[in-house]
Parts: structure tokens; sequence; C-alpha cells
């Protein structure tokens, strides 16, 4: 479904990120893993357009999107969470969703005050699941902004599927929640790829990570360093020293 070759982003003489290749599958949950600084949120944000790449290719379903603008990447099914949060803190649950239901540049722009007045049904249904789905059925009328950080969490979540999405890109969900929180991710991203969903995890907690993922690969310095399935990058001696400074 996603794949990138040879993919660069310099600023400047700093290589965020130097040459990499990696291919999702569909279906599977493919995890992005380093520590701090190793490219991994440079990467998702060359693959949904926040960023140009200096060099490579961003295949989506064999379309080369590299130089395509971000809003039509999310018509194609790219969708995202933020490592920082990201909603819309002066709208309601229930409109940050209908936002990002009729965001795709597909839709007709002249049926825009018609849709918010009315609401499709279709569209409503959507936004109904995606909220029982994220917990917040409860809050849908609640300011975005009085939610609680797991909850605005949830909201990102719920807000990235709304859209629809083929492939969904999730920037390190787990900051900030509490062990209970990311038990509850746990269980809905493994509920995700049981509906169909493939996605980029890109993520610090490891066990959250080797819990749920079929394939990782993993960054250094903006490099690719290892690649393979949860028990082979753990196995491997350079992802050991980039992580622990040692491959003992």
């Amino acid at each position: 479904m996603l794949e990138v070759r040879g993919l660069a982003k310099h600023f400047g003489g700093v290589r965020a990120v130097d040459g990499i290749d990696f291919a999702v599958k569909p279906g599977e949950v493919f995890g992005l893993i380093g520590p701090n600084g190793s490219g991994k949120s440079t990467t998702v944000n060359l693959v949904c357009g926040l960023y140009e790449p200096t060099a490579g290719e961003i295949l989506f379903e064999g379309q080369d999107i590299a130089r395509v603008p971000t809003h039509q990447r999310l018509s194609l099914g790219l969708a995202r969470t933020f490592q920082n949060i990201r909603l819309f803190a002066n709208l309601t649950v229930w409109e940050n969703l209908w936002m990002a239901e009729n965001a795709p540049a597909h839709r007709a722009e002249s049926g825009f005050v018609k849709r918010w007045i009315g609401g499709r049904g279709d569209a409503r249904e959507r936004i109904a699941k995606a909220l029982e789905f994220s917990g917040l059925s409860h809050r849908a009328d609640d300011l975005a902004g009085s939610l609680a950080f797991g909850e605005q969490r949830r909201l990102e979540l719920a807000r990235a599927l709304a859209a629809r999405p083929k492939l969904l890109l999730l920037d390190e969900p787990a900051a900030g929640m509490n062990a209970e929180e990311i038990a509850q991710l746990d269980e809905r991203i493994r509920a995700l790829q049981q509906q169909g969903y493939t996605i980029l995890l890109i993520e610090h907690h490891m066990e959250l990570v080797m819990a749920v993922t079929d394939r990782i690969c993993v960054l250094n310095f903006g490099r690719k360093i290892a690649e393979g399935t949860p028990a082979q990058v753990q196995a491997d001696p350079a992802v050991r020293e980039a992580y622990l400074g040692t491959a003992a």
C-alpha cells in the first residue's frame, strides 16, 4: 500500500532523513521506531505532505505522491494523528469529526452549507460509529478543549477514522497516556486491524509496539538500521546499541 524509496529530507546541512526504504503491506500494522531525533516524525510528515522530500519516492497504491498536495493525499486515503494534539478546541467533539468527514478534496464545496445544516444520514452514522469506537459518544456535544488529555487522544484517532482512510498514520498515540489508557489503545489498534485498516505506527512505548505490530523499521540518525518482525528487531545488535548504547 505504501512504499518509500530512497526517501531523504535535508534541512541545510542536517540530514533528518537520509535515503530510507520501507514498504507497508495492506492490512498490516507497521511500526516505525527509533531514538529521539532519528527521523520518525519527519518521515511521517513527508508521507503526509507537510514536507517536500529532498530526494526519493513515496508510492501510495503504486502512485508517486511525493509532490502531491496534502489535501489530495487525504482524498486518496491517507489520514493521521499528531504527536502534539491538534484539535479544533473551540468546536464540539461531534463538529471535529464532521470536519474530518467532509474534508476530502473531492467533496463539492457548493454543498458545504447544506451538509452543515442538515448532515447526511450516512455521514452522521459514520461519525456516530467513530464516537462509539473511541468511547466518546457521551461527550459528543462538549467542546474538544474541555476533554481530558486521554480523551483528546481518542478524539484525534476518531477524527482520523472519520476521514475514511485506507492508511492510518499514528504519530506517538501513546504519548502522555497512563497504563490503562495504553492498554485501551492496544485493544483499539488490534480492532482496527481486524476491521481491515492498514496502520503505520510511530511510537516510543516499546511494549505497545512489540505487542501490536507485524513488522518494524528502525531508524537512527535518519537512516534505517534494521527491519523485521518484532522478535527479529529486538534481537538485532544495531537496534540494541541505538537504544541502550551497547550491543551486549
